[in-house]
């Protein structure tokens, strides 16, 4: 039905010969099937194959890349076999370093790390000294996670059992030990701490080292930051106004959450910028060369003059435009005609007395009152 842990199982079983014969091509072949769904024990098995030349012609490239498709979903001994590679220098350049992270890797995946979730737990309910005892313990081990926690916790002072004057310098130690395992936020951390002398004495050019550091090999927005206002105050390193708003503009590259700040701190620089350029420029003396007499001639006051009162004229001329309020007049409203009158009342209006006083026709009317 394609599933792939059933193909798996069956590769499994061809490969070892456990129920059936051993068959290497059959093998081979249910594990490509899970590895091309995303199964980390196909991907695993298919490197190991392709490792030792089993069914196949030996590979170490194919070795390498399921070793690297297995260990990206954390499959512990795709850890350990990438290190042994890189170890000994088997399809790949040696690189101790990257086969001691990886051989630490599978070190603190044993069952001793569940001491990590036992301190987080204590420091969630608060027993911050429980858990900061706990992280010690871990952090002496070499767990780079416990290192930055007791930091942290140092750096917060929330921690009772360590006084105040060995807060700081023990919060210093633990960042050095996370920052030498490539934790980006210790490498700023120690930046900080140099910066504002926490537990050290004050020293610009070291705090410039660990910025750098953390932007060249992390990319940290927030030294790129830092460095950008080493750069602009001269601290530590030469003063440069061009090489601090490079740094602000990569840091609001690298971060979203930086483009706030680096918008004010580029207002900031631009000031400072225009007003060192003004300062550089000597107005007064710029100013105090300028002979208005050779550049507009004797009479210029009189053109200034001129061009004024023009400027004033045209104002108020639009302004008297604007009050003039021109309202046309209403045409009189037509009257309207009145009904006809029936023909009993025409017979009783024959039959009045001629001496009564004699009514205007309709159109009489109207014209006297368009007259009026």
């Amino acid at each position: 039905m394609g599933n792939p842990v059933g193909q798996s199982g069956l590769g499994m079983a061809y490969l070892y010969g456990r129920g059936v014969p051993v068959n290497y091509e059959l093998a081979l072949k249910y594990f490509q099937k899970a590895a091309e769904q995303g199964w980390v024990d196909g991907q695993l098995q298919l490197g190991t194959m392709y490792y030792n030349g089993i069914g196949v012609k030996r590979d170490y490239k194919q070795a390498l890349k399921f070793f690297n498709l297995a260990s990206q979903a954390g499959h512990i001994l795709a850890f350990y076999n990438l290190a042994q590679m890189h170890a000994t220098g088997t399809g790949v350049m040696r690189s101790c370093h990257t086969a001691v992270e990886l051989f630490k890797n599978v070190c603190e995946r044993g069952r001793w790390s569940e001491r990590l979730m036992t301190a987080y737990g204590s420091f969630k309910e608060g027993e911050t000294d429980a858990a900061l005892i706990q992280y010690l313990l871990l952090a002496e081990q070499g767990y780079e996670v416990a290192q930055s926690n007791v930091a942290f916790i140092l750096d917060q002072k929330g921690a009772k059992i360590i006084s105040d004057n060995e807060t700081y310098p023990r919060a210093l130690l633990h960042w050095t030990r996370a920052a030498a395992q490539g934790y980006t936020v210790a490498r700023i951390k120690l930046g900080d701490y140099h910066f504002y002398g926490y537990g050290t004495d004050v020293d610009y050019e070291t705090a410039v080292i660990h910025y750098r550091l953390a932007s060249e090999q992390q990319n940290g927005a927030q030294a790129m930051f830092n460095l950008g206002y080493m750069h602009e105050k001269g601290l530590g390193i030469k003063q440069d106004i061009h090489l601090a708003k490079r740094f602000y503009d990569m840091a609001a590259e690298a971060s979203p959450d930086a483009q706030v700040p680096v918008f004010l701190a580029l207002c900031k620089l631009g000031l400072v910028y225009t007003l060192q350029y003004l300062q550089d420029l000597n107005l007064k003396e710029l100013i105090a060369q300028v002979d208005l007499d050779q550049l507009l001639g004797p009479e210029w006051d009189l053109y200034l003059m001129t061009v004024i009162a023009l400027l004033l004229g045209t104002v108020i001329a639009y302004r008297q435009r604007q009050h003039q309020i021109i309202v046309p007049p209403r045409p009189p409203a037509p009257t309207p005609a009145p009904p006809p009158r029936p023909a009993q009342e025409e017979t009783q209006g024959q039959a009045e007395p001629q001496d009564q006083e004699e009514t205007p026709a309709p159109g009489e009317a109207q014209e006297e009152e368009e007259q009026q």
